[in-house]
């Protein structure tokens, strides 16, 4: 248990995980040490791909970007003279790294042989579970009480304005309802559902309901992206935005949170989008909802769209046989999903 008879932590680290979804389902539990420690500076180390959305979290002190050089993030640690670390990552190099920043205290998952390393390990439960629900179930057993398993990120005023402005420079008129659609997903194309229906559901949007649709992911979604938008009828492209590429962290959540909606296959923007408070289509194949379902607040605003096979979830990157779990999820379906979930927030 933490020392409730002290002062407490004076300066508490939290390494994060480094996959955008993953930092944004550890925010319930970094919202949990926040209040546990409520004088304390609360600093988050983070790798370069996620470090800034920690910037948009409250309660946060201060952001660490990690390096690509293990010296220099020791010296960058050793720096933050930080009293106690907590570890989410389950890796022995989180824990070599902190140790090596000469961190007095040091919690995490008795995990990859590190136990020696920390001067509390936990040990991880077991089954399946929600992986913000497993960063919770690290602080319990630290001694700090969980809290909702809810994520909260807040856009910064400027953020918005750049990401008007940036939207309205690409063709948007500033009053038509824009819909966010994330049709990327890093983990690889099992994943993914079938650009094609995404090209159905974005000119759907368009076309029927005369929303503006955004298109929004990493520079590795470029060419999905681009293919949505050029599969379209000409006159129908004008209202079809592809910024996939084209934003920063602070820039996406920008655009995220003037979105009426968005719909997204199991990735970052997914998660992201959720923690803003934007209504969110969550289409899932080969990951399971149940372990990585969008946090979005308050449980609210979230359609999961699961087309039921034999063989999902089987977590794989490809599809050995026909994508069925992708293939039979229909557009209509999706599309009925975001309407309700627009209207639902008129």
């Amino acid at each position: 248990m933490p020392d409730r008879s002290g002062p407490g932590p004076r300066r508490v680290l939290v390494l994060a995980p480094n996959w955008l979804g993953d930092a944004v389902m550890a925010l319930p539990a970094i919202a949990d040490v926040r209040r546990a420690f409520p004088a304390a500076h609360l600093v988050v180390a983070a790798r370069a791909s996620v470090a800034a959305v920690f910037d948009l979290v409250p309660g946060v002190n201060e952001v660490i970007t990690l390096q690509h050089s293990f010296r220099a993030d020791v010296a960058r640690l050793k720096a933050a003279a930080c009293d106690t670390a907590l570890l989410l990552p389950n890796s022995f190099a989180s824990a070599w790294l902190v140790w090596r920043a000469r961190v007095k205290q040091r919690w995490g998952y008795a995990r990859d042989l590190r136990s020696w390393l920390l001067t509390r390990a936990v040990t991880a439960p077991a089954g399946s579970r929600h992986h913000a629900a497993y960063y919770q179930h690290l602080v319990r057993e630290l001694g700090i009480q969980n809290g909702p398993l809810d994520a909260v990120v807040d856009p910064r005023p400027s953020d918005v304005a750049d990401a008007r402005r940036l939207l309205t420079g690409r063709g948007w008129d500033g009053t038509s309802r824009l819909v966010a659609v994330a049709p990327g997903a890093a983990y690889g194309t099992a994943k993914q559902w079938l650009p094609e229906h995404f090209v159905t559901l974005v000119r759907t949007l368009v076309e029927s309901d005369g929303a503006t649709a955004v298109l929004v992911g990493g520079g590795g979604d470029a060419v999905t992206t681009a293919f949505v938008r050029e599969s379209l009828p000409e006159p129908l492209r004008a209202r079809v935005l592809d910024l996939a590429g084209a934003t920063s962290l602070h820039a996406l959540a920008g655009v995220l949170s003037l979105a009426s909606a968005c719909v997204s296959n199991d990735s970052g923007a997914m998660h992201l989008a959720a923690a803003l408070g934007v209504p969110v289509a969550a289409i899932f194949g080969a990951t399971n909802e149940l372990e990585t379902s969008p946090l979005t607040r308050g449980r609210r605003s979230l359609r999961l769209l699961v087309h039921p096979v034999e063989c999902r979830p089987c977590m794989l990157r490809e599809c050995p046989i026909d994508h069925r779990c992708m293939s039979r999820l229909q557009p209509s379906e999706v599309h009925g999903a975001v309407r309700e979930l627009v209207e639902a927030r008129r």
